[in-house]
């Protein structure tokens, strides 16, 4: 019982008992280290650093070890002097840096100390030169968490520090920090390192500790860890103790102790939602659920399922996955019966799920509700075919609709008595516009406008300005094959002639005369011919009878035509009939 106890206490974790010693233990960070390396080579070593990055990453051991490398001098004899980034062999400073003892390294965290006269004390203190060691190193960890005073108080002495002075900050939240201060630091984002290169650096802790754990399993748990060493050590501590008796352990220990599904059962729950059985999709939902899955977890791994589903639809037989045989032929399959566009959907959809999911009173639910978005969908057009057809479409316009005999529009001659008369009346003013498919020209035909409409309608959408300016200015006076004489309105652009020639030139490969007239007496432009005919609209139905009985009888009330097109038409009808 007292070896026990003893073994117990004297244990150390794995995340500590493995930290990295010196720079070449470090994974997945090897454009800091090179960088680093290349700054102590020539002796342009900054006097502040900011490390960021995620939680377990590295951020402190990166920290002690910059601080060794500040300080490092090798034991009596060995010739070795520093600064240096080789910290082997360890140098009289490297022990006290490590156990954090050291007179002139100092460490702080400032999640606990945030106040401006915490910083004051290292400010009294930095004018003091370092008791043993080079440099007299202030390391901050969470420097996030200071006050704004504190940083303010901080400025001056981080620009101008004295030449024995060191500062290294390091914070998991980089946004939080004033411009101000990170204007004053040297920055290194340390990266996640990547699910494989986390695997190996697990296998070969596992191989170092005499524990037996499946390629497999070491996958999962560098997956849970999101790229964070430290919690993929934290997680294969808890992993090694799953051994009984000397046996392996294995994915499915890990699955279990992770509570993650089996990424077989992933792939098949994604395939009965993309094609539809939503029944069967629901019954996995819950059984991967019962056998502890968490709904976050199922809808990521979905996620993960999708992204290697769309690799697979691009890449075809050059995507390499690191799965079974018979995974990567699921995968290829469920890429070949889905478009892109649908691929991309479910990526969208799954996305907002997860999200919900971790928001959500009930994440089961919630779960359950993407799983069915997602069978519903594979009903729905891939969205390529809703693309081709609203392409096949952007020609379809509304045909003009046939005048209406004045007669229709005319009140009657006896008053309507009654409200329900009402809606009958006005249905001699509605109609629904009629659509007609006109097909394209050929590319090589030429079509050439015959007056100042046809050449606006014609116009590309890439002459959105030119188009604006000649309804705008252009009165026309003269309109036929090869000359346009136009009065130009008032702030008409001096250039607007020649423009207009150029664009017909290029659309009708004819030569075009065009004039601007300022003493001709031009026609309306479009413009104000528009604007007089919404006038004389808008009066006309004011004036109607039936307007005038609804008002009466629903005070407050607006009444709009719905087919104002059509009465459009008969007015102008009317204008053209009384000016002839």
């Amino acid at each position: 019982m007292t070896d026990t106890a003893d073994s117990n206490i004297s244990y150390k974790v794995l995340a500590r008992k493995y930290r990295p010693m010196c720079f070449e233990d470090m994974i997945g960070q090897e454009a800091m280290v090179k960088t680093l390396t290349n700054a102590f080579k020539v002796g342009r070593v900054a006097h502040a650093f900011m490390l960021t990055g995620v939680r377990g990453i590295g951020k402190t051991t990166t920290a002690r070890l910059l601080a060794r490398a500040l300080n490092y001098e090798g034991q009596e004899g060995s010739g070795l002097e520093g600064p240096s980034v080789k910290l082997n062999p360890e140098g009289i400073h490297c022990d006290a840096i490590n156990k954090s003892s050291h007179m002139d390294v100092m460490e702080m965290d400032a999640a606990s100390r945030t106040g401006v006269g915490d910083i004051r004390e290292i400010l009294d203190s930095v004018r003091y030169a370092p008791v043993s060691a080079r440099y007299k190193i202030y390391i901050i960890d969470e420097v996030h968490m200071l006050s704004g005073a504190a940083f303010n108080a901080l400025l001056k002495t981080l620009e101008e520090p004295p030449d024995h002075a060191k500062f290294i900050f390091a914070t998991t939240e980089i946004r939080k920090i004033p411009i101000t201060v990170l204007s004053r630091c040297q920055r290194f984002d340390l990266r996640r390192v990547e699910a494989g290169e986390l695997t190996d650096h697990l296998a070969g802790i596992c191989e170092k500790e005499n524990a037996d754990i499946a390629r497999d399993g070491l996958a999962l748990i560098a997956r849970a860890s999101e790229g964070s060493v430290r919690d993929g050590l934290s997680l294969l501590d808890q992993a090694i103790v799953q051994a009984q008796d000397g046996a392996q352990v294995s994915a499915d220990h890990i699955r279990t102790m992770l509570g993650l599904a089996d990424r077989g059962r992933v792939l098949d729950l994604f395939g009965h939602a993309a094609k539809g059985d939503a029944k069967q999709a629901l019954r996995e939902v819950r059984s991967q659920y019962n056998d502890g899955a968490e709904p976050s977890v199922i809808v990521r791994d979905l996620l993960d399922i999708c992204h290697e589903i769309s690799r697979a639809k691009i890449l075809g037989a050059d995507c390499e996955f690191d799965a079974a045989p018979d995974h990567i032929a699921h995968l290829h399959g469920l890429a070949e019966t889905l478009s892109m566009g649908q691929i991309t959907r479910l990526w969208q959809m799954l996305l907002t799920a997860y999200g919900d999911v971790r928001e959500a009173p009930e994440p089961l639910a919630a779960a359950e509700m993407a799983v069915l978005r997602m069978a519903v969908a594979s009903d729905l057009p891939p969205p390529e075919l809703g693309a081709q057809v609203l392409e096949g479409l952007k020609n379809i316009k509304d045909a003009p609709a046939q005048a209406t005999p004045k007669s229709q529009l005319t009140p009657p001659a006896s008053p309507v008595s009654t409200a329900q008369d009402i809606p009958a009346a006005m249905g001699n003013v509605q109609t629904k516009p009629v659509l007609e498919l006109r097909a394209e020209p050929a590319q090589s035909e030429k079509i050439v406008p015959s007056s100042l409409e046809e050449l606006v309608a014609g116009m590309h959408n890439t002459e959105t300005a030119l188009k604006y300016e000649i309804r705008q200015y252009v009165r026309p006076v003269l309109f036929e094959t090869g000359k346009i004489i136009f009065e130009p309105a008032p702030n008409s652009p001096m250039d607007l002639a020649p423009r207009i020639a150029k664009y017909l030139q290029n659309v009708t490969s004819t030569s075009w005369k065009i004039l601007a007239d300022p003493d001709a007496k031009g026609a309306p432009s479009l413009i104000e011919a528009r604007k007089l005919l919404n006038k004389k609209r808008d009066a006309y139905e004011q004036a109607h009878p039936l307007i005038a009985k609804a008002e009466k009888l629903f005070p407050g009330v607006e009444v709009v035509f719905r087919d104002r097109p059509k009465i459009s038409n008969v007015i102008e009808a009317d204008i053209n009939k009384d000016e002839k």
